[in-house]
């Protein structure tokens, strides 16, 4: 192969999910099979580069100051859901089952990898919650230590007078899994999430 092409396919390796195998596929694919896409895909990566910049309330992506999200007035924006990612937004927002606002904090404290509180998108958030417009933090952070210590340092630098109800999403078992083949930390956080049945 060409030095381009391999130049070519080490970039697409180094995006997630993307093997050698795949972004060898995926180069042929650009090159040979369909080359009338490679000029709309490079046009649409320039265009994305350009005007998608993170929102300015909540870290999602946007193409102004605000996302869709922050700019929907339907929502209830006192209700903040705190996540990692964007992945972790568009997840939730998937399941359609929550219609408040978000927080991207764009990843987790993490000491060992160098990640401080500096690191994060936190003060964005503690700013919101300084003005009053929070009622209820919802920590859909991972179930790890640093999500733990994540969580745990939200909760120390919110108001003491207990204005702003901090929630944690509960982590169990998957539907339709089943308790044999779940791993320990699973099944604890399946039992210390359970709630009564009815």
């Amino acid at each position: 192969m060409t030095p381009a092409f391999e130049r070519l396919q080490q970039h697409l390796k180094q995006l997630p999910g993307v093997g050698f195998r795949s972004a060898e596929r995926i180069a042929l694919h650009l090159l040979v099979e369909k080359p009338a896409k490679l000029a709309t895909l490079v046009q649409a990566l320039e265009e994305a580069a350009r005007s998608v910049r993170r929102c300015t309330r909540c870290g999602n992506l946007a193409e102004g100051d605000r996302c869709a999200i922050c700019a929907d007035e339907r929502r209830d924006h006192r209700i903040v859901c705190v996540v990692e990612h964007v992945p972790d937004l568009v997840a939730l927002e998937r399941s359609g089952a929550y219609r408040g606002g978000y927080h991207v904090l764009h990843g987790k404290l993490s000491p060992i990898h160098g990640v401080g509180p500096g690191d994060l998108n936190l003060a964005p958030l503690l700013q919101r919650v300084q003005a009053g417009e929070v009622r209820e933090l919802i920590l859909a952070l991972s179930n790890d230590v640093e999500g733990e210590a994540t969580c745990h340092y939200l909760t120390q630098h919110l108001p003491p007078d207990g204005a702003v109800k901090v929630t944690r999403i509960g982590f169990g078992l998957p539907s339709g899994g089943g308790v044999l083949y779940a791993d320990s930390v699973t099944l604890k956080s399946a039992l210390d999430a359970r709630r009564e049945y009815s």
